[in-house]
């Protein structure tokens, strides 16, 4: 077992999970909309997803999905339809409650969850992120191809979440001196709108 390639590979997870991108973004703002608990329940649905795109990856679906363009046309039409379809209850929804402020209803950790997890895993660049990046890191002559790359995906996890969680409570924690301010409230409902829609076209205007 070559522990130097985990290390390089913790390494480049860590870089990978602080550059800004869509994902750590939307953490951001479900935290500074909705407070850090519910982002750290983002985080964990996000984070979650991983865990069936290592599955993927260990069993070479992800290589049905390279190699197939209409499948992965479906996948992409499907993620960026959800994606679309909550930046549209956001814009349904009152700018003075986004903050889930005093009585304003607010989602729950389980949908907040279940959201994040189905983001993660209705997007296909993530399978096809795991299918470049975790065969290079292959680290044991002797364990299985399955057992390395769901090593690599339990580290992943592992990595990203504790860099995620962070976001999510730096952010959530501004949270309470925005929630009196209309204005704010107003300012990261479309925040959030652009967000889902920016992930949403992405998504769509992705290839292999």
């Amino acid at each position: 077992m070559n522990y130097d390639i985990l290390i390089a590979f913790m390494s480049a997870t860590a870089v990978l999970a602080f550059f800004p991108g869509p994902d750590n973004i939307y953490v951001l703002t479900q935290s500074l909309v909705n407070g850090k608990k519910s982002g750290l329940a983002t985080v964990a649905g996000l984070i979650s997803g991983c865990l069936v795109h290592t599955t993927l990856l260990a069993f070479g679906v992800s290589a049905i999905i390279k190699d197939n363009d209409n499948l992965f046309l479906v996948i992409k039409i499907f993620g960026a339809c959800y994606l679309f379809y909550i930046a549209f209850k956001v814009f349904k929804s009152d700018a003075h409650l986004i903050l889930g402020t005093g009585n304003a209803p607010r989602k729950s950790a389980f949908s907040l969850f279940k959201q994040g997890f189905v983001m993660n895993v209705l997007n296909p660049k993530v399978a096809l992120f795991f299918l470049a990046f975790f065969p290079g890191f292959l680290f044991s002559d002797t364990l299985s191809s399955v057992i390395q790359f769901y090593i690599l995906g339990l580290i992943f996890m592992l990595v990203s979440f504790l860099i995620f969680a962070l976001i999510a409570v730096l952010a959530g924690s501004i949270s309470s001196y925005i929630a009196k301010n209309d204005k704010v409230g107003l300012f990261f409902k479309w925040i959030q709108i652009v967000v889902f829609i920016g992930l949403g076209i992405y998504i769509l205007l992705s290839d292999k």
